[in-house]
């Protein structure tokens, strides 16, 4: 018998807040949280902004020697990680974490240890470089370091799938909670690339906004968007099955009921021109949450700002939802984050998550002249009170990878 799956804690840090309260109410107002670049001196780079987390002092919160033997998203999925864990009441060192699991991913993982160690090897030498430059740039690390800090000794695993990391690490974490293997999971995704090497490579592959308006930069769904602005941060939930959340007297943020991934199995960048990958894993998604596509109230969608993601995930939502997609509310919450790579869908997960407790549905900020093929209900510049019973949190990523998560309000 299939189990049900609910979320009971969530943490974040990102460019809107370093916890829960302060990104949503933040994401609520339509706060911009991204500014100039200031971890490097970007005065002479092509790209000058991003969305960096701000006012967080690493070394207060760990101390210098965690700070210098990990790399800053592992840092991130930690912080993240201890605030959800709090909030969900849960104290791992009273009980057996032979049930419980860490699924803990990221689209790139250390960039910057490798950065800085293959520089130091090449000015001093390669037998120079820390003896830590592998454990600290591996992306499973963040789940490892978040199971050995709690004591978890279920599965502790990552993800990979670029931009939909976060999503199908959730997913994965989903299943084996509603397959009845687990009875907590702890699920989510970090991402730390705002770095001199990582804006560069998504530069000159012509991915980024051409634009260092902070304003006018990450636009989706306008008919001068150009390009993503990179975003860093993390986001953690725990899953719990409704039994063990309700045996021990949890709070309930939302019910997990559907899954969807696809590929869209056409090019390594660009998605299918028809939207027919995503499309299906939507579809795939509330089939397999048994939920009615009429029933669907938002879309957290991928939107990205680049030109063709935001016409083509707008193309698959009305192949798939027909007259029921203009009555759809959606939203890009990328217009006020960055693009936080492969932690993006941890990110929108947890807006998502709130907008069904709360019946609100966060914005799509600085859009100003639609593109006419973007004709939908993107929530433009000021968030909305409405019934959100049903939400899809959309993950789209390089390689052709998609990912759907399905949030249903939780009745009590």
């Amino acid at each position: 018998m299939k189990k049900r799956v609910v979320v009971t804690g969530i943490g974040t840090i990102n460019p809107l807040g370093n916890n829960l309260q302060v990104t949503w109410e933040a994401a609520k107002n339509g706060v911009n949280g991204i500014a100039e670049v200031k971890r490097f001196d970007a005065s002479n780079w092509d790209v000058k902004i991003a969305g960096e987390v701000k006012d967080f002092d690493f070394e207060t919160y760990f101390g210098k020697k965690e700070v210098k033997r990990n790399d800053r998203f592992s840092l991130l999925a930690m912080v993240a990680t201890d605030e959800a864990i709090k909030d969900s009441q849960l104290d791992f060192s009273t009980r057996s974490t032979e049930r419980v699991g860490v699924y803990f991913s990221s689209g790139i993982g250390g960039l910057e240890t490798i950065a800085i160690e293959h520089s130091k090897g090449l000015s001093k030498g390669f037998n120079r470089i820390s003896p830590f430059f592998i454990p600290t740039s591996i992306i499973n690390i963040a789940a490892g370091n978040i199971a050995i800090k709690y004591g978890i000794h279920g599965p502790a695993t990552a993800s990979v799938t670029a931009c939909a990391s976060a999503t199908n690490t959730i997913g994965d974490a989903f299943r084996s909670l509603r397959d009845g293997y687990l009875d907590i999971a702890i699920a989510g995704g970090s991402e730390a690339t705002i770095t001199e090497l990582g804006l560069s490579g998504f530069k000159v592959m012509h991915a980024l906004s051409n634009s260092n308006d902070p304003n006018n930069a990450s636009i989706p769904f306008d008919k001068e968007r150009s390009g993503f602005v990179m975003g860093e941060g993390a986001g953690t939930l725990i899953l719990e099955t409704l039994d063990h959340a309700q045996e021990r007297g949890a709070k309930i943020y939302a019910e997990i009921v559907g899954y969807g991934a696809t590929c869209d199995a056409t090019h390594i960048t660009s998605p299918d021109p028809q939207g027919t990958g995503a499309m299906n894993c939507m579809k795939n998604a509330l089939l397999d949450g048994k939920v009615p596509f009429n029933q669907v109230d938002y879309i957290n969608a991928h939107g990205t700002s680049t030109p063709l993601n935001d016409r083509i995930e707008t193309l698959a939502i009305k192949r798939l939802f027909n007259d029921h997609a203009k009555h759809l509310a959606i939203s890009s919450t990328k217009s006020m984050t960055g693009h936080l790579l492969g932690a993006s869908g941890a990110i929108e997960s947890i807006f998502s998550i709130m907008a069904v407790k709360e019946d609100f549905v966060p914005p799509t900020i600085n859009t100003k002249n639609f593109d006419p093929e973007c004709d939908l209900d993107y929530t433009v510049n000021v968030g909305k009170s409405r019934p959100v019973s049903i939400a899809l949190s959309n993950s789209l990523g390089f390689g052709g990878h998609n990912a759907t998560l399905v949030f249903k309000k939780w009745e009590g």
